[in-house]
């Protein structure tokens, strides 16, 4: 006589850039041994594959999962844990006051979204001419980036360059190469340069509001937590 199968509940959640809903599972023992694993190693890549392990596999494979936001990714995660393991997150936090005492505090995971920001656009208006359409950085980009770096963060821009309109004519990403698009970005002034870099600081962020009480100086405070690792903390 065969074992018995446990059946797992689905559940359904929107996706923040593209509206769409999207049927996911919790993750089972295999996934939290994945996920358990990787919170050991405290290696960053280790913690970055184990979570595209997971939402690869709790959204049965229906998601590219290198090629999404990398917002996306996190709040599809956060969704797959918090129905995996409690909807309560308990993360220290650093009090500001004193930026020693940690205070432990209650997160409810179902209540943490993207947050869009007011104004936030991914069409550059460079001039009355031409425009850049910029994608956001997906999954596989931020992998290996390293935000200290210069080139790298000159690499991630140009990777997320969409497409060029000019005027009535688009240049689609296929249209040029890295070179050509090296040149292309090299040309920009300062302050259309700076347009661009406004479009990566004010992209979408898993965010929430925490309030707490500093229990040594018993001041009151408000932070916003984002990304994925703050949830965690």
């Amino acid at each position: 006589m065969s074992l018995p199968v446990i059946n797992t509940p689905t559940y359904e959640l929107e996706v923040p850039s593209t509206k769409e809903q999207l049927k996911y599972r919790p993750f089972l023992v295999k996934e939290e041994k994945i996920l358990l694993i990787a919170m050991e190693e405290e290696d960053t890549k280790h913690m970055v594959n184990a979570v595209r392990t997971i939402v690869d596999n709790c959204t049965f494979k229906t998601l590219k999962v290198n090629e999404m936001p990398m917002f996306d990714l996190e709040y599809v995660f956060l969704n797959i844990r918090a129905k995996s393991v409690g909807e309560v997150a308990k993360v220290q936090v650093l009090s500001p006051d004193d930026l020693k005492t940690y205070v432990e505090v209650d997160i409810p995971l179902d209540e943490i979204s993207v947050k869009f920001q007011k104004g936030h656009t991914n069409l550059i208006k460079l001039n009355d001419e031409i425009t850049i359409e910029m994608a956001y950085p997906t999954f596989e980009m931020l992998e290996s980036f390293d935000s200290e770096d210069t080139k790298a963060i000159f690499d991630l821009i140009g990777k997320c360059v969409e497409r060029i309109i000019d005027g009535e004519i688009i240049h689609e990403r296929a249209d040029f190469n890295k070179k050509e698009l090296i040149v292309f970005l090299d040309s920009l002034n300062t302050k259309q340069f700076a347009d661009m870099q406004k479009f990566f600081e004010t992209m979408p962020k898993l965010s929430y509001d925490v309030e707490f009480t500093n229990p040594k100086t018993k001041k009151k405070h408000r932070k916003t937590l984002e990304g994925l690792n703050s949830f965690f903390a």
